[in-house]
């Protein structure tokens, strides 16, 4: 089945794992065509554009939910280090990250890409830059490498 690339800022990282911002209702049946099982959300269930019950949804579609909210304001190193351990944990399976705008999820990929699996820091930061380019305390949170 072909990338549902109609999902706000979807990306493809590699034949596992996907981003992208905040998926409707149905693009989450087509994430789920995907092979998808684990979803990490990084955004705040309360922003306006969040699903009412996305952990109801999902689970309806077989796919274990995990929300690790970031405050967009403050992304922390504790927060990424949940974020590795969770990687870490789902390393082999089908997995889809996203936030609301896919913003968090691009940096914290990119951290992830660069720091943990050692991976080339020109085309991990290029494919984040496809997203955005990181501002205010973002610009902190992507150059620091503390693991």
């Amino acid at each position: 089945m072909a990338d549902p690339d109609t999902i706000f800022n979807w990306l493809r990282i590699d034949a596992r794992v996907t981003t992208s911002g905040q998926p409707s209702e149905p693009e989450l049946a087509a994430i789920a065509a995907l092979g998808v099982r684990h979803v990490i959300n990084l955004g705040l269930h309360s922003h306006p554009k969040a699903l009412p019950d996305e952990a109801g949804s999902l689970a309806a579609l077989g796919i274990a939910y995990i929300h690790q909210p970031v405050d967009f304001q403050a992304p922390s190193l504790e927060d990424f280090r949940r974020f590795c351990a969770k990687m870490n944990e789902l390393r082999d399976v089908p997995l889809h990250v996203h936030c609301i705008m896919n913003y968090r999820v691009s940096a914290f990929i990119y951290r992830y890409r660069r720091d943990v699996l050692e991976q080339d820091d020109t085309l991990a930061r290029a494919e984040m830059e496809r997203i955005w380019q990181p501002e205010g305390a973002w610009i902190d949170f992507v150059a620091d490498r503390a693991l």
